[in-house]
């Protein structure tokens, strides 16, 4: 009974607390001692019978881990404004990041490397990313939407028919999308996301749950064949530094690394022959 009353008194601020120590697999006792704070103060915050401070709120935000968007959401629930601005990328203010981001993308060079958000909407790529896709899939047109990579996964009219170990690579694709869920609590167009391609014909019913137990690899190699040609990759994402804005933490960037040297050679070919010629170039190397 006791417990269902302090359930039923519970802030707005107490119930998403409660949520993200559940998440983070931490009782409140884990949670006072990570945070130097009094068991007894941290019950009565989340049951509603003490107010945080702000600074309360972001020490405990701090101590989960909470993700910058998801931090502001405390703040609100706790009835402060916002801390963490959330800029367009495009803004003059994020220069040097976008810079930092323009850096990463030529260094990798002549293999592909492409941003994402947090949604896995392509935000930009590398010329050779470009000219990889572009020889897959073929030239998008200007009015299609921004492509997105689990989409381009899974979809059958997608990089899937090429992929020659798919079920390998989509399964693990679809585990980290559900681990980022569950870590970051999936926001409305994820969990739509996760429905589409999920519904997709031939996607494993299995696939629809997070696997808790399912093992996490340091890389996943990915290979890719069209007509004659085979290329075999595998890949790293790097996320920005300790950012104190939510565009910026939500971005990752994903470099491809060749598994082999003719995929190495295939990769230097295929920039160099530009997006026109791509085709041409790989299958005239194939067949020669």
């Amino acid at each position: 009974m006791r417990a269902t009353v302090a359930r039923d008194r519970a802030t707005p601020f107490g119930r998403l607390l409660q949520q993200w120590r559940r998440v983070r697999g931490k009782t409140q006792l884990d949670l006072a001692l990570e945070a130097e704070v009094s068991p007894r103060h941290l019950s009565f915050v989340e049951t509603g019978r003490s107010t945080p401070s702000r600074e309360m709120v972001l020490l405990l935000a701090s101590a989960l881990e909470v993700p910058l968007r998801e931090r502001n959401i405390l703040l609100g629930a706790a009835g402060y404004a916002a801390v963490y601005s959330e800029t367009r990328l495009e803004a003059p203010e994020l220069e040097p990041a976008r810079l930092a981001l323009e850096l990463i993308l030529a260094h990798q060079e002549p293999y592909p490397a492409v941003v994402m958000n947090r949604h896995w909407d392509l935000v930009s790529s590398n010329v050779a990313a470009r000219i990889f896709f572009s020889f897959l899939l073929g030239e998008l047109g200007e009015a299609a939407p921004a492509p997105n990579v689990v989409r381009l996964m899974f979809h059958p009219d997608g990089l899937r028919p090429y992929v020659t170990n798919w079920e390998v690579v989509a399964s693990s694709l679809i585990q980290r999308v559900h681990r980022e869920a569950v870590g970051g609590l999936a926001d409305e167009a994820t969990r739509r996301l996760l429905d589409e391609v999920l519904g997709y014909p031939g996607v494993p019913k299995p696939w629809r749950l997070h696997d808790p137990t399912a093992p996490v690899a340091p890389f996943v190699p990915i290979a890719f064949r069209k007509d004659d040609v085979s290329m075999r990759w595998f890949s790293a994402v790097t996320t920005l530094g300790t950012p104190q804005d939510v565009t910026l933490q939500e971005l990752r960037v994903e470099c491809f690394f060749p598994a082999d040297r003719d995929t190495a050679e295939q990769a230097r070919r295929l920039l160099r022959a530009g997006p026109a010629e791509a085709t041409h170039a790989v299958n005239g190397a194939a067949a020669g």
